[in-house]
């Protein structure tokens, strides 16, 4: 009789463990990211497994372990986060433009994206019109050597964003970007061009190196980015 409460007890210790020391172990480089991510992961559905039993003994009358409490804390806290990636499809390519997407050049010679096919994948093309229908390039107000440069201190001023490549004769710079809590390390690149008004677009294309998909990572990201530099002076 009390060998059950003290399974679910022992469970939910070692779900919430999986959750705290996952992402610490991917933001402090001792675990690559996807396998902190992972642990993460697991320990969130093992934390949600041991909640609904902790839930269904707790109605029968038999009392709530301290690790079937702190597994319904967790699991509610992980059913939340994951929540805000649900919809989003399994790509993890995302661009402004889909007839031309930007090119990367930098992200091509690091060793992390050694031997991988950089090019926009064209099935993702259609998933994307069916997920992010809004993303759009930045519109700017001035020509393109006055947008570059707009582009350009957006880019620098981005948390966790580390420019690769700047060159403004093709209109193009390439950057690092890194997630706060697992360092996953995404490749962004903007392009400025010029449109007939007179006037300049700044395209965006954001592609994760990990996984298969993103959780709507990048798209959030080429919001995030567009808005900050239609809004910036």
């Amino acid at each position: 009789m009390r060998y059950g409460p003290l399974v679910r007890n022992l469970l939910g210790i070692l779900a919430v463990v999986a959750i705290v020391v996952g992402p610490a172990l991917a933001h402090y480089a001792v675990v690559p990211p996807l396998a902190g991510f992972a642990m993460f992961a697991l320990g969130g559905i093992l934390a949600i497994l041991v909640a609904l039993v902790s839930l269904v003994q707790l109605v029968r009358g038999r009392g709530l372990t301290l690790g079937g409490a702190l597994a319904l804390v967790a699991g509610v806290f992980f059913f939340a986060l994951m929540g805000r990636g649900r919809g989003a499809p399994r790509i993890n390519d995302f661009t402004t433009d889909l007839d031309d997407p930007p090119t990367y050049v930098a992200a091509g010679n690091v060793p992390a994206n050694a031997g991988r096919d950089m090019a926009y994948p064209r099935d993702f093309a259609a998933e994307q019109r069916q997920c992010c229908a809004d993303l759009h390039p930045a519109r700017v107000a001035a020509p393109p050597a006055q947008a570059y440069e707009r582009a350009l201190a957006v880019a620098k001023a981005m948390p966790h964003w580390e420019v690769t490549r700047a060159d403004p004769s093709s209109g193009t710079i390439e950057v690092i970007a890194t997630s706060e809590l697992f360092r996953f390390r995404d490749d962004v690149v903007l392009r400025v061009r010029p449109t007939p008004d007179g006037g300049s677009k700044v395209d965006v294309r954001s592609k994760s190196r990990d996984g298969k998909g993103d959780l709507g990572a990048n798209a959030a990201r080429i919001r995030d980015v567009v808005g900050r530099i239609e809004a910036a002076k």
